[in-house]
């Protein structure tokens, strides 16, 4: 059986990028950082939201080998909360389409699943709700961390040992 593959474009379409397979985890982060990120990729001119409504960013996490650019990679720009920050979010500077971040010291990429097209995996896990900024009641649609989760920390182990053995 074939991988699936799931496309993330920007709003204009020049910029493309492809994940393969499930990703490592489907989770809302509502971290200090990813708040502050989004806060500042939203203030871009005619950039899309990119948190939920209760303050959370919802990510897909692929491993570093099944994420990719695959149309207007020259069109993508890094931008950081702090210059020191190891997390690099990439912005379609064709329409200010936040794409997908960057940890640098991490083999995985995580793309923001507003971007993309047909059946995005759901919501696995609430992390970092220690941060939340929203009254909203937290949706109950999956297990709720006020930090990050063991079961996130063994999905990323399992995934660098996959891309180890191939």
């Amino acid at each position: 059986m074939a991988d699936q593959v799931l496309i993330s474009t920007c709003q204009c379409g020049q910029v493309r990028c492809q994940a393969v397979g499930g990703p490592i985890l489907s989770g809302v982060c509502y971290c200090d950082d990813c708040q502050a990120g989004a806060k500042m990729l939203e203030a871009l001119d005619g950039a899309a939201k990119v948190r939920e409504e209760d303050s959370g960013t919802h990510y897909l996490t692929y491993r570093d080998d099944r994420f990719s650019c695959v149309k207007g990679a020259e069109l993508l720009r890094g931008y950081q909360n702090a210059p020191d920050t190891p997390t690099r979010r990439m912005v379609a500077s064709c329409c200010n389409s936040a794409m997908f971040l960057k940890f640098a010291k991490g083999h995985w990429t995580s793309a923001y699943a507003s971007r993309f097209a047909g059946d995005v995996p759901p919501v696995e896990m609430r992390t970092q709700t220690q941060y939340r900024t929203s009254t909203l009641p937290l949706p109950g649609d999956a297990p709720v961390y006020r930090a990050f989760g063991a079961k996130l920390f063994w999905r990323l182990i399992t995934s660098r040992i996959a891309m180890l053995f191939g």
